[in-house]
């Protein structure tokens, strides 16, 4: 977690003491409408553990609507203020989302820093990132939902005094904070907006090389990234651990009787996930809304697993990548009793949903096999004929399809029945536009 205006600051205006690390830590968690799920709460703990928390006690309660000053109830306050006590806590974690005002009614009950669900995954997405753009994501994210929390670190500086001697500049403290991250707000989405157009550029090199790209998505923890080293031969970080995995890796996957194709391993997504995320991860996300085909993992064990595909299912609408075509992949079959490996298919004989355990490889050669047969789907078989000249067109016909039979031409030039899936061939008359003019049947 971390800490605020410096040991002097505090003393001098008389802040309670923000201690650097938070471990020592009271979690709070309310059903609200309705009783809650033992799940979402070890969904709750498991965050707090992520993010380098020691929880020394819990507090649970039962509201229908919110308390619009404290958000629990005056007695579940006095409840945590004896917590605090008792455990020495340096901390108090919501798992819901807290208003500015709550957050900083709260502090000055508990006397100690308070953070809420989404400054919680914030701090853990911080921890995480690895890369250039990661650690500029994450920044802006905590940005914003700093931004309208300003004012809980400058009480002192909140309003300008008036009279002799009491006069202040002419701007606040807290004016000039908001002004300063304003500014590098700014400043991050260009550099981000530079990296958007380097990743365009790379979808542009890949689309031109008839590359298809095949995303990872899926709720946390689900096993994606084991998923991907098991199916790419990589080395990318996998922990039982929520957000694990932060920054986006894509490898070469080969397919049988296919080629290669380009396999990418995203973030995570969660309940509820902050928007100020889902915002500054854009960028990142648009390598999910623009492939060509969604790989959505779930936990096959998990007894949420409904709730959690409805969450996926949600992120993806907001970003634009709900009419991808996509297969699901109920990973941790091992977990099961009795589950084998296996294909399930829709009425149109299409590929609905593959069990697999990338932990112990169980179904990998099913899955291949299905990402080759989804990629045969609705073949297209052409015949072409081809100058002398075009002999670069002839090897990418070799590369990306099938070819059925080639004859020379009396010019010199081939004659070629070939078969491609339909998306590669729209690519490739995009890309050649004479193409079209070659096509004799």
């Amino acid at each position: 977690m971390r800490s605020g205006p410096n040991p002097g600051q505090r003393a001098a205006f008389g802040m309670f003491e923000r201690p650097r690390s938070g471990e020592r830590t009271v979690l709070v968690h309310v059903d609200e409408g309705a009783v809650g799920e033992s799940n979402e709460l070890e969904e709750f703990r498991m965050l707090a553990h992520s993010a380098g928390a020691q929880p020394v006690a819990l507090i649970r309660g039962y509201r229908r609507t919110p308390d619009p000053r404290f958000f629990i109830g005056k007695g579940k306050v006095e409840e945590a203020k004896a917590e605090i006590s008792a455990g020495e806590a340096e901390l108090v974690i919501f798992n819901h989302t807290l208003t500015p005002s709550q957050e900083r009614n709260l502090e000055r009950e508990f006397r100690c820093r308070v953070v809420d669900r989404t400054g919680l995954i914030l701090d853990i997405f911080a921890q995480r990132a690895r890369s250039f753009e990661g650690k500029l994501q994450v920044e802006l994210a905590q940005l914003r939902h700093l931004f309208t929390r300003l004012v809980r670190g400058w009480t002192h500086l909140e309003r300008q005094k008036g009279g002799i001697g009491l006069r202040g500049p002419g701007e606040t403290q807290l004016e000039t904070d908001r002004r300063l991250i304003g500014n590098r707000i700014t400043q991050l989405k260009k550099r981000l907006g530079r990296v958007s157009v380097q990743r365009g550029q790379g979808r542009k090199a890949r689309d031109k090389a008839l590359i298809s790209t095949v995303s990872l998505v899926g709720y946390t923890n689900t096993g994606k990234s084991t998923l991907f080293n098991r199916l790419t031969q990589a080395d990318v970080y996998a922990k039982d651990q929520l957000f694990a995995t932060l920054d986006p890796t894509m490898r070469r996957l080969e397919l049988p009787d296919r080629g290669a194709a380009v396999l990418a391993d995203t973030v995570g997504f969660i309940n509820h996930l902050p928007h100020e995320l889902v915002a500054a991860f854009r960028s990142t996300l648009e390598e999910t809304s623009s492939a060509s085909l969604l790989l959505h993992v779930i936990d096959a064990a998990g007894t949420r697993r409904e709730a959690h595909i409805a969450e996926v299912n949600d992120v993806l609408h907001q970003i634009g990548a709900h009419e991808i075509p996509q297969i699901e992949v109920y990973n941790k079959i091992d977990l099961l009793d009795d589950a084998q490996p296996r294909v399930e298919r829709s009425e149109d004989g299409s590929i609905r949903r593959i069990w697999v355990s990338a932990r112990t490889g169980a179904g990998m050669d099913l899955l291949r096999e299905s990402l080759a047969d989804f990629f045969h789907q609705e073949q297209v078989r052409r015949v072409v004929r081809l100058e002398p000249s075009e002999g670069r067109l002839r090897a990418r016909l070799f590369e990306v399809g099938r070819v059925l039979s080639e004859t020379l031409t009396a010019a010199g030039g081939w004659e070629m029945e070939v078969e491609l899936s339909r998306l590669e061939f729209d690519r490739l008359v995009h890309r050649e536009q004479g193409l079209t003019r070659r096509l004799i049947a």
